[in-house]
């Protein structure tokens, strides 16, 4: 009540009137008081996600207002793994900025828990794996290609793997499940992981060192500086690509902002420009943008 308040620049006795209100115009109790506080209802639960997407409606429709769509201005909050901010974000924001001089960015970068649900406080929130459910719209981007790679003296060492399932005697760094497919055939090897890491770069650097097998973008393991140190792993073998896309909110309409932030990253994700190729070519690095991206195991 307090924060409300604050937030409305009313008196905290306004806003508790006002919930008094609203409960008896629909005819159930939302919030329950006690001494401790107040805590919602069932019915309050269930009621409270409507009322902050019709927030959302009339916050973007403000924004639609706001400089028009031919002058956006304003804050775009976005969420993204780690990953993404370093090796996409970091890369080409200046120039956006420098073409959109009235907006700002907020990147909230994060490392886990891929399966949340996005705040209602963040434009864009960007997933490695779609999600089974969600109540924002989503738009999809080319995923990268991937492959097994291990250093020559971890081979050298250890010998070649003939087969998928071979793999469980080795050394391997990634999380999750290693999905390999050749033609028909999917196999899952029940691999237990040395190191567990979602991190491209960390499994590329444990990789080059000759501490085992890594699952890798084409784009990291090709790159110019590294591509001499590593050996592919079942070259006839296909890993699952790491798809992307971007979730937003479910409005018959994009405010102006997002629309043009999603509209800049459509010029770079997956074509010639994507800034992870380093000036190589883009075909055979990415997925079609229209493969739909994976959902949650």
């Amino acid at each position: 009540m307090t924060a409300a308040a604050k937030v409305l620049r009313v008196p905290t006795s306004t806003v508790a009137r006002a919930l008094t209100r609203l409960e008896r115009h629909l005819g159930i109790l939302l919030v329950q008081r006690s001494p401790r506080g107040l805590v919602l209802t069932d019915p309050g639960r269930e009621y409270l996600p409507s009322c902050m997407r019709a927030l959302q409606i009339l916050k973007d429709g403000s924004d639609l207002l706001e400089g028009g769509r031919s002058r956006p201005s304003g804050l775009i909050k976005v969420a993204c793994p780690v990953t993404m901010a370093r090796d996409i974000f970091a890369p080409i924001l200046k120039e956006f900025i420098d073409r959109y001089q009235d907006l700002r960015i907020e990147i909230e970068p994060y490392s886990s828990s891929w399966d949340q649900e996005p705040r209602e406080d963040v434009d864009v929130f960007f997933k490695l794996r779609a999600p089974k459910d969600s109540l924002r719209r989503m738009r999809t981007y080319p995923g990268s290609v991937r492959g097994l790679f291990a250093s020559p003296s971890y081979i050298q060492v250890s010998g070649l793997p003939a087969t998928p399932e071979d793999l469980v005697a080795y050394n391997c760094v990634g999380s999750g499940v290693w999905k390999l497919s050749r033609g028909q055939e999917m196999v899952t090897p029940p691999i237990i992981f040395r190191v567990i890491s979602s991190d491209p770069v960390v499994d590329l650097k444990l990789a080059i060192s000759g501490f085992g097998i890594a699952i890798l973008p084409l784009w990291l393991a090709k790159r110019a500086d590294v591509r001499n140190c590593l050996v592919p792993i079942l070259p006839s073998w296909s890993t699952e690509p790491i798809t992307l896309c971007a979730l937003f909110h479910n409005s018959a309409f994009l405010a102006p902002k997002v629309q043009i932030f999603l509209d800049f990253l459509d010029e770079y994700i997956g074509t010639d420009r994507d800034p992870r190729l380093d000036h190589d070519p883009a075909k055979g690095y990415f997925t079609d943008r229209g493969l739909a991206p994976t959902s949650g195991p």
